[in-house]
């Protein structure tokens, strides 16, 4: 019996077509809700970049930021930031080389960058996610180097290769889209999350079900009692899933939970 059901928001929940919300997912997710199945969201996005998910769903809490981040309502129950070590060696990196790359710095609440190109500037406008503030990295991460939960790194995947070998040695990288690569502390993922949440709920993993797309959402696709990819996703998540639905833009998590007989 399904207890708890957890949703990746980009490329599942929300289309990448328009960036708005599935509307047969938000009426799946209130027929789970009728159920009184506890529904979460599963994220890479922080918390702050949230309001519009907040605002059109009834949530029981939050994994964000790649499960670095989680939240039962609007209670704060586990936070892992970056290594100091890695976020030291990162901004020498940026100053040697005169700001090689566009990457940010993501806490709970907001969202600095070093520098800007066009191609990121677009992405953000695409994604209707907040433009970054530019600042000093050395003098933030200085002061601040706690509050800093994950890294978007704008590069492509051999130079990210590169970065993780030299410079996160403390963390790991995940993509859910092309541009760029979410980088969080290491053996933190979306699964952690799900795993703080039910323990809180005193929910079994065999009774979750999990839907994604992206690589992000891997560990927690390959772990939840029924792990559901997208017919959207890539390639290597649905080598682990239990079920693959159809696309984002074609009702697939209404489908999925139906062909489950989770929702009538």
């Amino acid at each position: 019996m399904i207890k708890a059901a957890f949703f990746d928001v980009d490329g599942t929940i929300v289309s990448f077509k328009d960036h708005k919300l599935i509307p047969s997912a938000i009426e799946a997710i209130n027929k789970l809700k009728e159920k009184n199945i506890k529904v979460f969201v599963a994220t890479g996005r922080a918390l702050f970049q949230l309001d519009y998910i907040l605002d059109n769903l009834k949530l029981d809490g939050l994994v964000t930021l790649n499960g670095c981040n989680s939240f039962i309502d609007s209670e704060e129950i586990f936070r892992a930031h970056l290594h100091k070590d890695d976020l030291y060696r990162l901004y020498e990196y940026l100053e040697k080389n005169n700001n090689p790359f566009s990457c940010n710095l993501i806490t709970k609440n907001n969202i600095y960058i070093n520098a800007f190109t066009k191609e990121v500037l677009d992405m953000y406008r695409e994604f209707n996610i907040t433009v970054p503030k530019i600042v000093n990295f050395k003098e933030y991460i200085n002061k601040n180097y706690s509050d800093i939960l994950q890294i978007n790194l704008f590069v492509n995947k051999e130079k990210e290769e590169e970065l993780m070998k030299e410079i996160f040695i403390n963390s790991e990288a995940t993509r859910w889209a092309d541009s760029f690569a979410d980088i969080n502390c290491k053996g933190i993922t979306k699964i952690t999350g799900v795993l703080k949440i039910i323990e809180h709920f005193n929910i079994d993993i065999s009774e979750t079900i999990a839907f994604g797309d992206g690589g992000n959402d891997f560990t927690m696709i390959q772990n939840v009692g029924i792990g559901v990819a997208m017919g959207n996703a890539n390639e290597h998540l649905k080598e682990v899933a239990d079920y693959i639905t159809d696309n984002v833009d074609d009702d697939g998590v209404y489908k999925a939970l139906k062909h489950f007989n989770i929702i009538e």
